[in-house]
């Protein structure tokens, strides 16, 4: 079992940046991929970014150049900075870490914190 606990989301202005965290308690953080998700109130849940268990990382086209994922397996933690943020990124912001075994898949979410951008 793994624990997922995101913080760092709050209230910002168009064009400021907040960096979301995402910390993992229990099994061997480095084994997992890790997403961001979002969800805005009437949308369905939105695919953010991915970063692999070597760093490597993607990207929704509507953050790119605007946001990045990163992890820090020592500290078992994975990063969302997110910069030049638009009205539209106004959404609760979920982490969500996946390892495909040969025959089940783990799949843990965390709660979520919420980001809103506005004047």
């Amino acid at each position: 079992q793994v624990q997922l606990v995101e913080s760092g989301g709050g209230l910002v202005q168009p064009g400021g940046s907040l960096r979301l965290s995402c910390a993992a308690f229990g099994r061997d953080f480095s084994i997992y991929v890790m997403y961001w998700y979002r969800q805005s109130p009437g949308k369905q849940r939105e695919w953010v970014a991915t970063i692999g268990r070597r760093g490597n990382t993607n990207y929704a086209d509507s953050v790119k150049g605007r946001f990045t994922i990163s992890r820090d397996n020592a500290k078992n933690t994975t990063y969302l900075q997110m910069d030049s943020l638009k009205p539209e990124d106004t959404a609760v912001y979920y982490c969500n870490a996946v390892k495909i075994h040969s025959r089940y898949v783990e799949d843990y979410w965390g709660q979520g914190t919420q980001v809103t951008v506005s004047s």
